[in-house]
């Protein structure tokens, strides 16, 4: 017999955990988002725990994040051209990564933040390429 689990909110650093594990198994089989991290100086091992604190820090208002995203992908730019359609699919995976395993105010919020994040990302870039 099967037993019906309401989904949850992202409650705690293990919700991070998967969020991030589970987005980056889409993200890296996608074939529009994937080679960006194949073809560029990624770990997924190091990646993970960083992009846990980040969320952390985020929406648990949690200070475990350190560093500048921005300029980490303005650099990326430089050596793999990302355009708006890579942070659609972006948004995309993570939406359904979010509402496939979450759901609540918090889910919320960091589909929100994501939003954010991408408009920002997609502002400075273009900013940085112009002379």
């Amino acid at each position: 017999m099967l037993t019906f689990m309401p989904m949850k909110d992202i409650e705690k650093k293990e919700d991070l955990r998967l969020l991030v594990n589970e987005f980056y198994n889409k993200a890296l089989q996608d074939e529009l988002i994937g080679p960006v991290f194949k073809s560029a100086d990624f770990s997924l091992t190091a990646h993970i725990p960083v992009m846990v604190s980040f969320w952390e820090t985020i929406l648990f208002d949690v200070h475990t994040y350190s560093g500048n995203p921005m300029l980490k992908h303005i650099q990326l730019n430089q050596f793999i051209p990302l355009k708006p359609e890579h942070f659609q699919r972006w948004l995309v995976l993570w939406e359904d990564v979010l509402k496939t395993h979450f759901k609540g105010e918090r889910t919320d919020e960091a589909l929100k933040r994501a939003s954010s994040i991408a408009q920002m990302m997609q502002i400075k870039i273009s900013r940085s390429a112009q002379p």
